[in-house]
């Protein structure tokens, strides 16, 4: 198992120095779930405020490029492309991140931060009818480049 990188020898929080890594091209993709009933699901097309999927769309993308002002030892990285895909199903909305870049480091944090983002956005644009709404099942999926090589999520 490999060592917690935030830290230094002596336990104290710290940035992980990148500089000796290579660049090399990286993606990311997270999936997040807000569950909601179906009467709440049905009333998205009316919903004043606008169309609360794609303006998760745009909320995703945007908070991708923050995740180093969010996330205290987040590097911030040159994202090359970012997106956010919302499906409707029975029980709520299934929200995909993607994230890519080149660089030395990798975009797994700006995935989640965009999903999650996304998915708390669907909560703020429908919570005026239905406060039990539930996010969840935020999660990577997949990640590729960097020296830990590619990685993907068991059922996905």
């Amino acid at each position: 198992m490999s060592t917690l990188t935030h830290f230094d020898d002596s336990g104290e929080p710290r940035m992980v120095d990148v500089s000796g890594k290579p660049t090399t091209a990286r993606t990311a993709r997270a999936e997040a779930f807000v569950h909601m009933r179906p009467e709440v699901l049905a009333k998205l097309a009316e919903n004043p405020k606008g169309n609360p999927l794609e303006i998760a769309r745009i909320a995703g993308i945007m908070a991708a490029k923050k995740t180093a002002e969010l996330i205290p030892l987040c590097h911030p990285l040159p994202l090359s492309h970012v997106d956010v895909e919302t499906a409707v199903r029975d029980n709520g909305i299934h929200i995909t991140a993607t994230a890519a870049t080149a660089a030395q480091t990798g975009v797994e944090m700006e995935a989640l931060t965009a999903a999650t983002v996304a998915a708390l956005t669907i909560y703020d644009m429908t919570k005026a009818l239905d406060k039990s709404i539930e996010i969840g099942e935020i999660r990577l999926v997949e990640k590729t480049g960097g020296k830990s090589g590619e990685y993907r999520r068991e059922g996905s």
